[in-house]
């Protein structure tokens, strides 16, 4: 399928409580709508989209790439989105990019000059996180993901360091407590994730060909679901 210089793209997100579904076209935002992630079922989440191509003017045929946040974050949660992606993407012969949610929140601080570190509650008193730095290209990893507790983190940490993620907010006396100055907290609202970002990121993808299929399109785990653990079963991906 040939690419097309301004795609029109269409976003899910449902990696944590705070999903949102997001309309894109190139590196534009035309629409976005947050979401109760944790609330939100596969039809559900399918009338938020035809709502949103509503107020674009949009139909399904119209667009050239689906975007799913494949993780880490919240094992139903992904479930949902990218089975939705999966199945819209099938249903019309479109290409995929699945997005990480920790480089969709690093995206919450264009251009910091200091490596920002994703902090991302994982529940089980564990954050998921990962080091990015800002490059032209968007926030860039310079560092594996990882799930691990709070504290261990922090005291892995050096020099200044930017974080973001509802993590923060969450683990602030810990984080102030470990890295005192050296910590760099944006306000509250920069914590939330949102598609929009992840679509900007896709848009990146599709323009380098980066794209795949729906049946590629998989999730990020990292660790064990509790199904898994009690199978004694490793991650699924990640």
């Amino acid at each position: 399928m040939a690419s097309v210089e301004q795609p029109k793209i269409l976003t899910i997100d449902s990696s944590s409580l705070a999903g949102s579904v997001a309309l894109c076209q190139g590196e534009t935002l035309i629409a976005e709508s947050l979401l109760n992630a944790q609330r939100t079922h596969s039809d559900t989440l399918l009338k938020q989209v035809d709502l949103l191509l509503a107020e674009a003017d949009w139909t399904l045929s119209d667009l050239d790439l689906l975007a799913a946040v494949i993780g880490p974050g919240s094992f139903t949660g992904l479930r949902i989105g990218i089975a939705t992606i999966k199945g819209l993407a099938e249903v019309l012969a479109k290409p995929v990019v699945g997005i990480s949610s920790l480089q969709m929140l690093a995206m919450n601080l264009p251009l910091v000059q200091l490596p920002i570190c994703t902090f991302l509650d994982a529940r089980k008193k564990e954050v998921y996180s990962q080091l990015f730095e800002w490059s032209a290209a968007g926030p860039v990893p310079i560092a594996d993901a990882r799930v691990l507790p709070p504290e261990e983190l922090l005291n892995q940490l050096q020099g200044e360091v930017a974080l973001v993620g509802d993590g923060v907010p969450l683990y602030r006396h810990l984080i102030t407590q470990v890295l005192g100055e050296r910590a760099h907290l944006p306000v509250s609202s920069t914590h939330q994730p949102r598609a929009a970002q992840a679509g900007w990121l896709a848009g990146r993808a599709y323009a380098k060909g980066a794209v795949t299929t729906a049946a590629e399109l998989l999730p990020t785990y990292i660790r064990p679901s509790d199904a898994e653990l009690h199978k004694g079963v490793q991650p699924a991906h990640g």
